[in-house]
């Protein structure tokens, strides 16, 4: 769990920094929460590793709260009379750690909202809901050295047992 808390942490004042260093493609206001469905599920994405010609996600489920809910569940959990609100507008909770692996399909879409586009910290810039490909994705995901996709959350959709649908959650 402390891991996680830094991993976070840490992409914030990532993300900040390029906020206030970098051009933002497009304001915080522009962002809209991902639209939950029964079949979706918040997670951390652990590895990503290639066996028998499948993509296979190692994650941990979280849950994802933002908004009012975000602020109900954080003033349950902390109890601290001096903050009231989640910061930044969000709270996850993750009681337990836990390894799930889930295939991927070949054709899964993909929504990015901040990832190295190319290689130059000057060019990080927050692309809202940008459709890549799957290959683009892992691309990314690799390169750790200007953004760490690893620290982000994700709302991954499962049919059939198989992911089809990955959105990367972006964190003010």
């Amino acid at each position: 769990m402390e891991k996680r808390v830094w991993k976070l942490a840490s992409v914030m004042l990532l993300v900040f920094m390029m906020m206030t260093t970098v051009g933002v493609a497009s304001s915080n206001e522009d962002y809209k929460p991902v639209e939950k469905t029964s079949n979706q599920e918040a997670v951390f994405i652990n590895s990503i590793e290639v066996k028998d010609g499948y993509i296979y996600l190692n994650v941990d489920p979280i849950q994802w709260y933002e908004g009012e809910e975000a602020n109900e569940i954080f003033r349950e959990r902390e109890q601290d009379p001096e903050m009231t609100e989640a910061p930044n507008g969000y709270y996850i909770v993750n009681d337990t750690e836990e390894q799930v692996t889930l295939r991927v399909a070949d054709d899964a879409e993909v929504l990015l909202q901040l990832y190295d586009h190319t290689g130059q910290v000057e060019d990080a810039e927050i692309f809202w809901n940008e459709a890549v490909s799957l290959n683009k994705f892992l691309s990314a995901y690799d390169k750790n050295d200007i953004i760490d996709m690893s620290w982000f959350p994700y709302h991954v959709t499962v049919e059939d047992g198989v992911v089809v649908k990955i959105i990367q959650q972006y964190t003010p």
